[in-house]
C-alpha cells in the first residue's frame, strides 16, 4: 500500500485524525512487534493485547517477602546527594532547608512540675533545618526526623535539643542548623472573684539556632488579652457626665507575640516566668471560667487598665528589660478593633537579633486567636 501524505499547512480536522488513527491501527495489527517498535514503541499501545519487546510486563503484587540487603541499598538512586551537576537553578547557598510540622509527643519539665504531678507530655510540632552549601544538590531530610527520634523520649531541656541539633548537623555535614518546637502549653488559672479555675492554653515555641558556630536560644509566646481604648473610655464618661447618656467604651481581644533570647549563662527562664511577665505588663488577660461577679470584675479591671497598642508594646518591654535572663527581644502587638474594620498594630525590638527592615506581609494575620 502506497500512502502519499500531502503537505499540511493547517491543523488537521477530527475526521482526518480518526482516519489516520484507523489506518495506523490496521498497519500495527498486521505488522510484527519489531516493526512496530522500530516505528515507535508507543504505537503498540494502540493494539489491544499487544506486548512490546522493550516494555516488559511488570509485577503488580506487593512483594511482602522481599528483604533489602546492603548491596541492594547501594544500587538505589539518591538524587538529593547527587553531584553538583544536577543542581537546578543558581548554585547559591541556602540558609534554611529541612522539614516543618513534624509532630510527636514530647515531655516538658515546667516550673510547677511538683504541683502538676510530673512532666507534661504535649503534642509538639517540630521544624528542623540546616544550611546547604552552594555546591551541594540537597539533603536527606529523613535524617532530621531520625535524629530527633533518638532524643524524643527524654524529658525536654535545651540540652536535649542541642544534642539533637549536633546529631543532624553531623549527619548532614552542615555548618548551620536550627530546631524550633511549637506546642500549646496548659496552665491552670483562677477566675477574678468566684474562685473557679480553668486551663488557659498558651502558644509557645522554643528555638535553638546555630550559625557560624554561635548558638542562641529563643522562646516565643502568644499572650491573649483584652484592650480597652483609653480614648473611647474618656468619651463614654464625657457622654455620661455632660448629657446623662449611657455609653460603652470599645474593647477587643488582642494578641502580643513576645520573642526573647534566653541568656545561656543565667538561671532557667520557665514558660510560666514569661507568662507572668506578660500578666504584670497587661493584667487584662482573657478569662477561662466566669460567673457574673467575674464578668463584672473583668469590666472593672479593663476600666482600670485602658491601653493603646503603643502602651501595650512599651509595657511588655518594661517587664522584659527587668529580667537579666532575657537578652534581645521583640514584641508584636495587635489590637483587633471592635470600632474599626482594621486592626491597630505595633512592633518593638531591643537589640540586633530581631531587628528587620522588612516584615512578612502576612505577619499580623497570624496573630488571630479564634475559639
Amino acid at each position: 500500500m502506497n500512502v502519499h501524505t500531502p503537505e499540511i499547512d493547517r491543523l488537521p480536522t477530527r475526521e482526518e485524525a480518526e482516519a489516520a488513527l484507523k489506518l495506523l491501527r490496521l498497519w500495527a495489527e498486521k505488522s510484527s512487534d519489531i516493526e512496530v517498535a522500530d516505528l515507535d514503541p508507543l504505537v503498540g499501545r494502540l493494539v489491544p493485547g499487544q506486548e512490546l519487546p522493550n516494555y516488559p510486563a511488570l509485577a503488580r503484587a506487593y512483594p511482602e517477602e522481599f528483604e533489602v540487603d546492603d548491596a541492594y541499598k547501594a544500587s538505589m538512586p539518591d538524587l538529593q546527594n547527587g553531584p553538583s551537576s544536577l543542581i537546578r537553578g543558581a548554585k547559591q547557598h541556602i540558609e534554611h532547608v529541612g522539614i516543618s510540622n513534624f509532630r510527636l509527643p514530647i515531655q516538658f519539665q515546667t516550673r510547677d512540675t511538683s504541683e502538676n504531678g510530673g512532666p507534661l507530655r504535649l503534642e509538639t510540632s517540630v521544624t528542623g533545618t540546616v544550611s546547604l552549601e552552594a555546591e551541594k544538590k540537597g539533603i536527606n531530610m529523613s535524617r532530621i526526623m531520625r535524629s530527633f527520634y533518638k532524643q524524643a523520649d527524654e524529658t525536654f531541656s535545651f540540652g536535649v535539643i542541642e544534642k539533637t541539633l549536633d546529631a543532624y548537623k553531623s549527619d548532614l555535614e552542615s555548618f548551620d542548623a536550627r530546631i524550633q518546637m511549637r506546642f500549646s502549653f496548659p496552665m491552670k488559672v483562677q477566675s477574678l472573684r468566684s474562685g473557679l479555675e480553668g486551663y488557659q492554653y498558651y502558644d509557645i515555641a522554643l528555638e535553638v539556632v546555630d550559625v557560624a558556630g554561635v548558638r542562641k536560644k529563643f522562646m516565643h509566646l502568644d499572650y491573649v488579652y483584652s484592650s480597652t481604648c483609653p480614648c473611647s473610655l474618656e468619651l463614654s464618661e464625657h457622654a455620661r457626665q455632660f448629657r446623662g447618656q449611657l455609653a460603652t467604651p470599645h474593647s477587643q481581644r488582642s494578641v502580643a507575640r513576645v520573642s526573647v533570647e534566653i541568656m545561656c549563662d543565667k538561671d532557667c527562664l520557665w514558660f510560666e516566668d514569661l507568662i507572668d511577665h506578660c500578666r504584670a505588663a497587661v493584667p487584662t488577660e482573657t478569662q477561662v471560667m466566669v460567673k457574673r461577679e467575674d464578668e463584672q470584675a473583668f469590666a472593672e479591671l479593663n476600666a482600670a487598665n485602658p491601653i493603646f497598642v503603643e502602651d501595650a508594646a512599651r509595657s511588655f518591654c518594661e517587664q522584659l528589660q527587668s529580667d537579666d535572663r532575657i537578652g534581645d527581644f521583640r514584641v508584636i502587638a495587635s489590637h483587633q478593633e471592635s470600632l474599626h474594620s482594621h486592626d491597630a498594630v505595633s512592633v518593638l525590638t531591643e537589640g540586633e537579633t530581631f531587628a528587620a527592615e522588612s516584615i512578612d506581609p502576612k505577619l499580623f494575620s497570624t496573630l488571630f486567636h479564634v475559639g
